[in-house]
């Protein structure tokens, strides 16, 4: 029986200061630029000052990529672009700087951080640093098998929720979210399918690595199976993630809950990062305020879950290559936002907005 109940963070996460939002749409109207102007800039500045507190809202200054590692055992029945159990060479790439998330974090000059959650692989192949946080190797089957024990969930999500704690305090003040998985999308598809009621066709795509038609129906088979499995514990986050999750799922989706507990931003990147949110959406309803959903990847599960969520994408240029790509390609414009909201002077003569009492509010 798990000690951790995932419902209890719906009492710990609360929204972004709306007062200080209010201020942040006050201040943004006596810009010398015209309200509009900016489109969802100004959109994107406003929400940044919310999560920070701060009017004017504070730069960007140290960003993270978090990506969390892990493969499924569902990737034997050929679904996916990729062999089965070879998410370490992922892992890999990114570390020699080979991967796109590489090229983009080493342009924008950002941190990758890279956690083993459920690698199938011998330990030796990759830096300590890396798989010394391992819940299991690789993960259950999930159209016949749960991915996880019960035990192995919970110690999946509060992983993910101590590295969030290690991020927040070490300063990190965005963080970038993906996943270096091999199977990954199918449980996702699956945690989507369950948690929006609807079938295994309408949420199977194609993953990052792409597969042809017959592995789309082997893909779609397996989710069908899956869903199956899953419904009978929808009522329990936690079992849910044991079931048809995984310990990279898991421990992303402790990631998200204790990352908006602490009230660190976190943009998400595909359809893994979006099924994760979406578990810790029915945990804690507040929790989505302090996400951005960085990209649109093409895979029909994300769309699901980012409408059920409210979550509207900054970016669609069609990148399916994952590993948290999409997501980075997104940094640059919150940056931006937060600059132009910083930066740009006031009108002049514009007066200082006055609350209901008559105080000043900036």
């Amino acid at each position: 029986m798990s000690s951790l109940n995932l419902d209890d963070f719906s009492d710990l996460i609360e929204r972004p200061d709306s007062g200080t939002r209010r201020d942040a749409e006050e201040r943004r109207e006596r810009l010398v630029v015209p309200g509009g102007a900016l489109g969802r800039l100004d959109e994107l500045g406003e929400w940044l000052s919310a999560a920070q507190g701060s009017v004017p809202v504070k730069a960007v200054r140290q960003p993270r990529v978090v990506l969390f590692a892990g493969d499924h055992g569902v990737a034997t029945l050929d679904v996916s672009g990729r062999p089965a159990e070879s998410a370490h060479a992922l892992v890999r790439a990114v570390l020699e700087g080979e991967s796109p998330v590489a090229v983009l974090a080493r342009l924008a000059e950002v941190p990758v951080r890279i956690v083993d959650a459920g690698l199938d692989c011998d330990p030796a192949l990759l830096p300590d640093e890396v798989v010394r946080h391992r819940v299991r190797r690789g993960s259950g089957r999930i159209d016949i098998e749960d991915a996880l024990t019960v035990e192995e969930a919970e110690q999946a999500v509060r992983l993910g929720m101590a590295i969030a704690d290690e991020e927040a305090d070490s300063g990190t003040d965005l963080v970038v979210l993906g996943d270096l998985s091999v199977g990954g999308t199918t449980p996702a598809a699956t945690l989507i399918a369950a948690l929006c009621g609807t079938d295994a066709s309408v949420v199977t795509g194609r993953g990052g690595a792409g597969i042809d038609d017959l592995a789309w129906m082997r893909k779609c088979a397996a989710v069908r199976d899956a869903l199956r499995r899953a419904r009978p514990v929808l009522g329990d986050q936690l079992e849910l993630l044991a079931t048809v999750g995984g310990a990279d799922l898991a421990a992303m989706t402790g990631f998200l809950l204790q990352s908006a507990v602490r009230r660190m931003p976190v943009i998400l990147d595909g359809v893994v990062s979006a099924a994760c949110a979406l578990v810790g959406q029915r945990a804690a309803f507040r929790a989505p305020d302090w996400w951005l959903a960085g990209q649109l990847s093409g895979e029909p599960a994300q769309a699901k879950a980012l409408d059920r969520m409210a979550l509207n994408p900054l970016l669609d240029q069609g990148v399916t290559v994952g590993e948290g790509t999409g997501a980075l390609l997104a940094l640059p414009l919150v940056r931006a936002a937060a600059a132009l909201a910083a930066e740009l002077p006031e009108r002049a003569g514009a007066e200082p907005a006055e609350d209901a009492a008559g105080y000043v509010t900036e």
